[in-house]
Order: structure tokens, then C-alpha cells, then sequence
């Protein structure tokens, strides 16, 4: 059923109050479509009853600054074409612009503004985040923003072509199955941040201007296909990180202008497991490919490595080559392919130094590529103090990216 609610009942206070909305939604039945008068509202608005509240883009709920704008307590529910605004502040008790409580509800064509967290869900299955447009509260610091998007046991959800601007993080806690796709992220913290949560998917996001693109804490068998990263730059900007985390599929992404482009802690972490980095650009980062430590289990292969300043390096030891490289494209590599099979007659090698300032003092990185730094990077190649070691070795170099 779809019907005009009437204005009739509302009592305004003062000349100045908004008229509140729950009144609209209390008199609605189970499964009704409401099309709300175009106006703005005081909230705050709960809905228990599954039914489809529609805006058509002329309707704005203000949340006065106090709590959560819209409670979603209830299972089978519709919030579209609305304005949701002004929340309050509390990260404790998580004040948002929309509180999902509940199974396959659909969140789609809002827009969120001026609320510390955007869309939080938790113990939320089956639910579908799409076309929404989120900003947070404009605080003077980003680490004090709320969360644009957050999944916390929330299973099985899709969060498709969102938009989201100077929001803190979109957050995957202790979450599974669920489908992260067709995105916009730009000016946050973490793009994407993932803890203990398994069996994701995220695919053909664009996150650009993050300090972090996307970021696997504990978090086994995600897939990451199709995403452009870029410019995730700072003391702390990454492309893509993993933490401890096993039997990930990261293929056809672009990684490009970050200060390190992938790193990698102690990934894969369980035993017998592998990670694949597989046909994506890692273009134009101060750090390529930086492993936190020599360790295994990374199989690297048909991937281009274009115009970073280090293709790859290593903290705190002096190999990466217990690792598969294989058939990636290296810009600097100055062998030949005299059989024109697309492969380098002798393999792309790369050698660790142990007077490396950069490495030695991170700090130093703020003046890589000036002359000084440059004329030191150089004599330590032309006469090392010790003999250089293997970093890594592409036994298949690819002549063309």
C-alpha cells in the first residue's frame, strides 16, 4: 500500500520547532510504502515495522544534535531518497545517522551528513548499503570522526557504489561473507580497515586521498580484485596493508602515488597458506613493495612495477626472496629478449645493502630523491662496505608491461 501521509497530526510547540517524524511512521501498517511531505523533520526516528519510508529526495531528518538520527530495529524495512543530518557526538554510545538492528533491509540513495558515524551495524545480516552519500561531522581531527560505514558480526551484507567524503573509516570487524563493492573513499583515515573478519569480498572500489587504502588485520580469504588506490601518502600511507593475514587473493588492483604501495607483517600467518599478488600496477610509490620482516609464503606474479622510487625493500633483515617472483614487468630492468619471447634473457635482480640511510634512519626518507641522498645511494653501490645481498631474484622478467 502507498498513500500520502497527512500533516494533520502534527503538533509544532513553537513557531520555530521542527514537526517531529516518528508521528508519520506510527500510524503506517506493516509492508506500506510512505511517501513523506517534502520538509524537514526532528528526530529522532525508530522503526519497528518493515516498511518503506521514501523521500524522494525533499524530505531532511535532523537528529538536533543528540544521539542516533534512525534506529532500524526490525527486519525487512526500506530507507530511501531521504536527508539524514546532524547526530551527536558520542563515540561510547556510537550516535550515528542510521542504526541498523536487523536482517535484509535496504539503505539506499540517502544522504548522510553531519553525523559522527554514518551507517552502523551490528549483529546485522543480509542487509543491502547502496548509492548513499556520507560525510561526517566536519571535527578539527580526523582520528576523532566517527566511522563512515561499520560492520560489527554482520554477515552477508552488500555495500555497493557509496560515496563517501572526510569520514574517519569503513570498518569490517568479526564480520563474514559480505560483499564490498563499486565504492568512493576520499580524504579518510582507513579507506577500508578489516579485523578478524574472513571470506570477504571487495571489488572495483576507487579510494584516493586516504592516509591508508585498504588494511587486513587478522583477517583470512578475503579477495581484493579490481580497486585503484592512490595517493595514500604520510608518515603512515600505504596502498594496501596485511597484518598477520593468511590466504588472501589481491589481483588486478592499481596501487599507484602512495608512499609504500603494498606491505606485508608476518602474512600469510597460518601454516601450509599462500598470498597472491597477481596482475596488478604498483606505479609511481616511494616503496613498491615493503615487507616488514624476511618472511614467506607471498607468491608475486605478472605484476608491473612502474616508477617507484624502491621496488622493494625489506625491514629489519636483508631478503624478501623466500618469496615466488614470477613473470612481473620491472621498468629498471636492463636486460634483452634476443628470442622475442616477451621474456628477459637473464633475470631481474634486485641486491640489499647494508648502508642504507633511509632503512637505517626512517626519518631520512623526507629527503629521498635529493642530490645529497642521491650521490650517498650511489657510492654505496659503487664501492658497499660489505659484500651486497640477493634481495630478490624474477627468474621471468616480462620485456613489455
Amino acid at each position: 500500500m502507498k498513500f500520502l501521509l497527512s500533516l494533520s497530526i502534527l503538533v509544532v510547540s513553537s513557531a520555530w520547532a521542527l514537526p517531529p517524524i516518528q508521528p508519520l511512521i506510527d500510524q503506517a501498517n506493516p509492508n506500506d510504502t510512505l511517501i513523506i511531505p517534502a520538509g524537514t523533520y526532528a528526530g529522532p526516528l525508530t522503526v519497528d515495522i518493515p516498511i518503506t519510508i521514501d523521500g524522494n529526495n525533499e524530505v531532511v531528518i535532523d537528529g538536533g544534535g543528540k544521539g542516533t538520527v534512525v534506529y532500524l530495529d526490525i527486519d525487512g524495512a526500506q530507507l530511501r531518497n531521504l536527508h539524514i543530518t546532524n547526530s551527536g557526538e558520542s563515540h561510547n554510545q556510537i550516535d550515528a545517522c542510521i542504526q541498523v538492528r536487523g536482517n535484509f533491509n535496504v539503505i539506499k540513495d540517502n544522504i548522510l551528513d553531519n553525523c559522527l558515524f554514518g551507517i552502523d551495524l551490528q549483529q546485522s545480516d543480509n542487509n543491502i548499503v547502496r548509492r548513499n552519500k556520507i560525510t561526517s561531522k566536519a571535527l578539527s581531527s580526523l582520528g576523532i570522526r566517527g566511522d563512515a560505514i561499520r560492520l560489527w558480526y554482520s554477515m552477508n551484507n552488500k555495500v555497493v557504489k557509496n560515496q563517501i567524503i572526510n569520514s574517519r573509516d569503513s570498518v569490517v570487524w568479526y564480520s563474514k561473507n559480505n560483499l564490498i563493492a563499486d565504492n568512493v573513499s576520499i580524504g579518510g583515515r582507513y579507506a577500508l580497515h578489516f579485523m578478524y573478519s574472513q571470506f570477504n569480498r571487495v571489488e572495483n572500489n576507487r579510494y584516493e586521498n586516504n592516509s591508508t587504502g585498504i588494511f587486513l588485520m587478522y583477517s583470512d580469504d578475503v579477495e581484493l580484485r579490481g580497486n585503484i588506490i592512490s595517493h595514500s601518502i604520510g608518515t603512515i600511507g600505504m596502498g594496501i596493508g596485511l597484518k598477520e593475514t593468511s590466504n588472501v587473493k589481491i589481483e588486478d588492483n592499481q596501487i599507484i602515488y602512495c608512499a609504500t604501495g603494498i606491505y606485508s607483517d608476518l602474512s600469510p600467518y597460518q601454516p601450509d597458506t599462500n598470498n597472491i599478488f597477481k596482475n596488478n600496477k604498483i606505479a609511481y610509490n616511494d616503496i613498491g613493495f615493503l615487507f616488514h620482516n624476511d618472511w614467506h609464503g607471498s607468491i608475486l606474479k605478472n605484476n608491473q612495477f612502474i616508477g617507484n622510487h624502491n621496488q622493494v625493500a625489506v625491514q629489519g633483515a636483508t631478503t624478501a626472496n623466500r618469496n615466488v617472483w614470477q613473470d612481473n614487468y620491472w621498468d629498471d630492468y636492463v636486460g634483452f629478449d634476443r628470442n622475442e619471447d616477451g621474456i628477459g634473457d637473464t633475470p631481474y635482480k634486485i641486491y640489499s645493502y647494508a648502508d642504507q640511510i633511509w632503512m637505517d634512519i626512517p626519518d631520512t626518507r623526507f629527503f629521498k630523491g635529493s642530490i645529497m641522498l642521491e650521490v650517498l645511494n650511489f657510492l654505496e653501490r659503487l664501492a658497499p662496505f660489505t659484500e651486497p645481498r640477493l634481495l630478490l631474484n624474477d627468474s621471468n622478467p616480462k620485456i613489455e608491461p
